[in-house]
Order: structure tokens, then sequence, then C-alpha cells
């Protein structure tokens, strides 16, 4: 019976880094998550056997409460909230890790050594996670427009984080009393909104990546404390996929991660000049856009979260559609940080059905777009401002950016004003060869399509 339970163990394993596998491409991410889940429900139903645990009753109670939440969650969900809601559930797991150590460690570990000290780190790197992501919750759910900062936050947040590494030593000593593994998890709660609170809006991504790491990496730790080899895999896996996913954003971004998280360790910087003041924005009617797209030789379009806002993904695809109708060469352009999280543009252009060969990456698209007559950007504002490459001074200088502002034309679909979600205003929207639509991306779109039947 021990090798069967051990063997459903590794067809867990393979199963869920098979599916990570799959995830890393629209193609086969659907394949990819059918082989997690499959892989979850064999770990699961393994665990329950060898550990011979009891309430199974409450166990199984809550399995399907939260399958059945999670269910109706997911199929609600628009593509819009889907960074939110991985914040979410990432926190979840960051929480259920920490969790498992207290139900552990209350009323004093029964393990010692390597097994203890993991799961005291497991602990607070998983209730780190779990309050960070709430906070980033907050922030991509638009409850919490602006970084908070304070001047004394560097001194309070180095306090706080001391006071939880002390606590830490003391629990894993023996001082497992319940006050003191109360204050451990106090500490780690707070030190994981302090960290997150400072963070801009720009950098989301980049956080999103790094809980995720970290709730895979407490996972692990706890299942040496448990003898769990099913969550140490699991843990290992998702640790190791999301550190590198979390260094391939940081590098997107121009930033290091320890720029990132470090925002509460820092000194507030005072305001960056953008140089984007005293610019006018220039509309223009969609008959004249469309005279403008439907004349040119080559456009690039470049999407972002104003697109999925509005779900214009299906009407930009059948405006690409009459183009090429028109002997128009169309490519879509996407950076690594478009949306709020990684691949977000990707799929819904895969949801509309954009073939996969007319998407190019930054470092394709960017020697192109001197060539192209019109760069049409829809609902995209960060990735496209040239104050990353301009304006020194600027707090998003350094990030690689797509350059629009090198097409010979530029269109802008937008509602309103130059600020994107990091707060940085966009000199791109107010230059001489640009123009501004004002619709969201769904009604510019639209009247787009109507005008060029008419050209």
């Amino acid at each position: 019976m021990s090798f069967v339970l051990e063997t459903g163990y590794l067809v867990a394993a393979v199963l869920l880094i098979l599916g990570l596998r799959g995830m890393s491409s629209p193609r086969t991410a659907h394949r990819g998550l059918t082989w997690v889940g499959i892989g979850m429900v064999v770990a699961v139903l393994v665990t329950f056997i060898r550990t011979g645990a009891g309430n199974i009753g409450l166990m199984l109670t809550a399995l399907v409460i939260g399958g059945v939440l999670a269910a109706v969650y997911g199929r609600q969900v628009p593509m819009t909230a889907m960074p939110q809601g991985v914040a979410l559930f990432n926190g979840m797991g960051g929480g259920a890790a920490g969790a498992i150590a207290a139900v552990e460690l209350v009323g004093g570990a029964t393990v010692g050594g390597a097994p203890l000290v993991l799961g005291v780190l497991g602990a607070l790197i998983g209730t780190v996670s779990f309050a960070g992501s709430g906070v980033a919750f907050t922030k991509l759910q638009g409850w919490m427009r602006r970084p908070v900062r304070f001047p004394a936050m560097p001194m309070v947040n180095g306090a706080v984080a001391l006071v939880a590494v002390a606590l830490g030593i003391a629990v894993i000593a023996g001082a497992q009393m319940d006050p003191v593994l109360g204050a451990y998890f106090a500490a780690a709660v707070a030190l994981g909104i302090l960290v997150t609170l400072p963070i801009g809006g720009a950098d989301m991504p980049v956080v999103i990546s790094l809980y995720n790491a970290a709730t895979g990496l407490a996972v692990a730790f706890e299942g040496y404390l448990l003898n769990n080899p099913a969550m140490v895999i699991a843990g290992t896996v998702v640790g190791a996929a999301g550190t590198l996913l979390t260094l391939l954003m940081a590098r997107a971004m121009h930033r290091s991660v320890f720029q990132v998280v470090g925002a509460g360790f820092r000194a507030p910087e005072a305001a960056a000049e953008t140089g984007a003041e005293g610019g006018l924005l220039k509309g223009i009617e969609p008959v004249d856009a469309a005279i403008q797209l439907g004349y040119a030789r080559k456009v690039v379009i470049i999407p972002g979260y104003g697109m999925a806002v509005a779900q214009a993904q299906h009407k930009v695809w059948e405006l690409v559609q009459r183009l090429e109708e028109r002997g128009v060469e169309v490519r879509f352009a996407i950076h690594p940080v478009a949306g709020r999280m990684p691949g977000h543009m990707n799929v819904l252009l895969a949801e509309a059905g954009v073939p996969y060969d007319m998407v190019a990456d930054l470092e394709t698209i960017n020697p192109e777009l001197p060539q192209a007559d019109v760069a049409l950007v829809i609902g995209a504002n960060d990735v496209v401002n040239p104050s990353a490459r301009n304006v020194p001074d600027s707090p998003i200088y350094g990030m690689p950016i797509i350059n629009a502002d090198q097409a010979r034309n530029v269109l802008v679909i937008k509602r309103g004003g130059g600020q994107g979600f990091s707060g940085v205003e966009n000199p791109l929207f107010t230059a001489d060869h640009a123009r501004v639509l004002f619709r969201d991306a769904l009604d510019g779109a639209s009247e787009l399509v109507q005008a060029l039947k008419q050209v």
C-alpha cells in the first residue's frame, strides 16, 4: 500500500509539472489547467488515505464549500478582474500555509530540527504573502488608488521586520507559548501590509508574481513540517516558476526585485516631473481616423488594460479584418506587463481569434515601428510612455516601452486625460503627430469599423 500511495504522489507531481508547462502557451493553457486539476485531486485523495486523518466530514465539507465558491467565482469573474482574482486566490494559499504552521505549533511543536525551522519560516513567508496579496487585491480592484507612504515608514518597517525575525527565533528556541505565536503571526501580517502599501500600481504585476512564488515556497516548507511529499513538490515547483517569472517581469520593468519590494524601506521620493505639462490633447473624428488607417500600408495596434475593461477585443479583431481586406498590413504589439498581469493581453487576443503570428513582443516590434504609418494605441498608457526613455526624473524612467512615438502617426483611443495606472502623465498623447479619439475602446473600435465602410 505504501508503494501505491507514494506512486500516487509521484503521478500528482508529474501532472503538476506538465500542467505548468502547458500554461506557458495560450494554445495549451486549457490542457495544462486540466492536468493540474487532476493532479491536485490525486494528491488530495492520496493524502486522505495516507494520513488516516480524522474529521473527514468536516474536511469534505470544507472542500465542497471551497470548490463551489471557486467554481462560481471562476465562471463569473470577467477577464478584466482576473488579476485581482489571482491576487485573492494566491493570498488564500499563503494564508493556508500560515494556518498549517499555526495548527502544528500551537500548544508546542511535536517536531524539531530542520522541519521546525522550515515550518516557522514558511509561516512567516505565507502570512506575509497572505497580507500583501490582500493589499494588492485592493489596489487592483481600485479601492486604493495611490501608494501609501509616510516619513517614518522605513524605520517602522525595519522595526516590524526585526520583531518578526526575533519572535521566529524565539519560537524555534522553544518559546512556543500561544502569546508568542500570536505576536509572531501579527508581526508577519503587519509586515506584509506595510511592505505592499507603498508599491506603485505600475509594479503590481511584479508584486503578484513575487507573492505567488512566496506562497509556493511557504507550502513547500510546510510540507517538510508535515512530512508530505506532495506539498513539498508542488510548493517547490510553484516557487521556482514564480521566482523565474518575477525576475523576468522585473527585468521587463527595468527594475530589480528589491527596488520593487524595497519601496517601504526607502524614504519617500519627491514627485517627479513627467515632461507632459503644457501639452494639449488633439482630438480626431472617426471618419478622419478611418481614412488614416484605411490608406496606411502598415498599422501596429498596441492594446492595453482599457481594451480589456471595455471587452473590445472582438471588435478590434473585426477592425483588423476590415483593414486587411483593404490590403493594410496589421501587427499587434504586446508589452510584457500590458494589462495587470503577465499574458493578460495575449489571452484576450487569443479569445477573439487573433492569429498568434500576428502578435509580436516588445523586442520584435520596436525595430518595425519607424516604418509603421500608424501606431493605434487602444487603452494602453504606461507601456507607450516616452518619459521612460527621455525623462531621467520620471518614476518609470528606464522601463522598456513600445516605441509608439516613433511611428509616422499615432492614433489613440481613450476616454480622457493622460495618466496611466502608475499615475504618470504621458507626453505621447500630446505629441504633434498624435491624435485622440475620445471614446472607450469598444465604442471607438465600433465607430472605426463603420467609418471604414464610408472611405
